[in-house]
């Protein structure tokens, strides 16, 4: 399905509009159920579309239309879409760009400037958008650079949606707690531009989301390799597309990978 074609079903974001608040604590129910959003419907009041469009960049879109986008490069596709918000991390440029479209009204960098670090709060209603930094071994595993990487969680839906970024430590205790729980989280599972899957598969067993969905890969084998690695205590789920929608009420009642196919929103 295309994003931009879902779109036009849902009103214009209304940024006053309540939001459900979010607690970080997953409400699993049933089985799992999470479907794709089909070409017609757009979305139900209080569900999240989550769009994987490359590498580590999804797009997450609340019913009313608010939308975000991770790890921004500067192309999405060829569909004209402005995201409300962008968030980016500057590991390599297929996490980022120096020149955001000028029309986009929020660009989150997950890094500090002069030492301080980064540290956002973003309330746009449908969507409140936060960060936890963590530390980086520099571009291309050059030095140690201390708060170089945000983890940026979006609440919506009631959900607390998690982009772990291009995450290079196992997060303290202290930064576990600012984190609190995540209901989704995306993971980097490439095995060592981030973290060994050993380590990364800790994280997401310490996380304990209800959906977990693997990026920034660069092979089959690496993803394999990580669905190989959980699939004892996870349920492993081939959605072969590239979004999902989610809602507090449709969460699987068992930890689950969700496999998500990148695609340009074209």
């Amino acid at each position: 399905m295309r994003l931009a074609l879902a779109l036009t079903v849902l009103a214009a974001p209304a940024w006053s509009q309540d939001r459900i608040p979010s607690h970080c604590i997953a409400l699993a129910q049933g089985i799992p159920d999470v479907v794709p959003v089909t070409l017609q419907e757009g979305l139900e009041p209080d569900s999240v579309l989550i769009r994987y469009i490359d590498h580590a960049s999804f797009a997450i879109v609340t019913s009313d239309g608010t939308i975000a986008v991770t790890d921004y490069t500067g192309y999405i596709g060829t569909q004209d879409i402005v995201p409300d918000v962008v968030t980016m991390n500057n590991a390599h440029s297929t996490h980022w760009t120096s020149n955001p479209d000028p029309r986009i009204p929020h660009v989150l960098q997950g890094w500090g400037e002069d030492s301080t670090p980064a540290d956002h709060r973003l309330d746009l209603g449908a969507m409140l958008v936060r960060n936890v930094t963590t530390d980086t071994r520099g571009p291309f595993g050059e030095g140690a650079r201390r708060d170089g990487n945000s983890i940026f969680i979006f609440e919506a839906g009631g959900l607390c949606i998690g982009h772990l970024g291009h995450l290079h430590q196992i997060p303290s205790d202290a930064q576990y707690a600012m984190i609190g729980r995540l209901d989704v989280v995306m993971v980097p599972v490439d095995g060592g531009y981030t973290m060994r899957q050993a380590d990364m598969a800790g994280v997401v067993r310490r996380l304990r989301s209800s959906v977990v969905i693997p990026m920034h890969w660069f092979s089959e084998a690496s993803l394999q390799a990580f669905l190989t690695e959980m699939s004892a205590e996870f349920t492993v789920v081939e959605t072969g597309g590239a979004q999902i929608a989610l809602s507090l009420d449709d969460l699987p009642s068992a930890p689950t990978i969700m496999v998500l196919e990148p695609a340009f929103i074209d």
